[in-house]
């Protein structure tokens, strides 16, 4: 914002209270990407920058692949092109091992019982790098029963069911970010994904893991400004 740019942080659908529906449904691609399409016509963006990590990077993607008039620019932090992701998934063993927690969290009940046992361990353990007063923040989402079932349906809605073939080629400028020690995401989909982006594209590869961040904020800034900046004057309405 101190750079010039109108910047919202959005609690996506299934973490705000007032925009939880149930059912996996409710979940899918297509809605999740038109609740972004929405949020910024409401604040009377027609066209915007992009910014986005992991779950916010796969719902990225797909707008960068299928409503590429809407961006100005896109940034994604960890998660490569979709086609390329789900590829790895059917074949590299690697990403295969990476993505065994998958299998858990789309088991109903199994999910919500083995994340909230020990007063949310597994979550905790999952966040080390971020501060106590952080983690307590998020932990005041998550135990409402409720938002974790939603936070859940993201996977259970979209694996093996998320519409990769409408995710092809990328024009849209596009910066990637992806640490080379990220337990989630191996290197195979990362490779892949560069063959889709076919209008301007940057990749960074950070000697970091999955948080970045937690862990690398001080050099994903100055690589997401010159980003943004580069193409800022693709439209007036930044």
């Amino acid at each position: 914002a101190s750079k010039g740019f109108y910047c919202v942080a959005p609690n996506m659908r299934g973490y705000s209270k007032n925009a939880c529906p149930k059912g996996k449904k409710e979940y899918r691609i297509d809605k999740l990407a038109n609740d972004v399409l929405n949020m910024a016509k409401a604040l009377g963006k027609e066209k915007f920058h992009l910014i986005a990590h992991d779950w916010g990077a796969v719902i990225g993607w797909y707008l960068a692949a299928t409503q590429p008039k809407a961006l100005i620019s896109y940034t994604a932090l960890s998660v490569p092109h979709l086609k390329a992701f789900f590829n790895a998934l059917a074949n590299d063993k690697d990403q295969q091992k990476r993505s065994k927690y998958i299998k858990m969290l789309v088991v109903p009940f199994v999910a919500e019982y083995t994340i909230r046992k020990d007063n949310f361990k597994l979550f905790r353990k999952l966040w080390k790098h971020s501060e106590v007063e952080e983690i307590e923040d998020y932990l005041t989402v998550f135990r409402n029963k409720k938002v974790l079932t939603a936070a859940l349906n993201y996977y259970r809605a979209n694996f093996g069911k998320a519409p990769v073939e409408d995710i092809g080629p990328i024009e849209t400028p596009t910066l990637f970010i992806w640490g080379n020690h990220d337990m989630a995401i191996g290197a195979h989909g990362v490779e892949n994904g560069h063959g889709y982006m076919t209008g301007p594209y940057t990749f960074v590869e950070l000697d970091a893991g999955h948080w970045l961040m937690q862990t690398s904020y001080t050099e994903i800034k100055p690589a997401i400004l010159k980003h943004l900046k580069t193409f800022r004057s693709e439209s007036q309405t930044q």
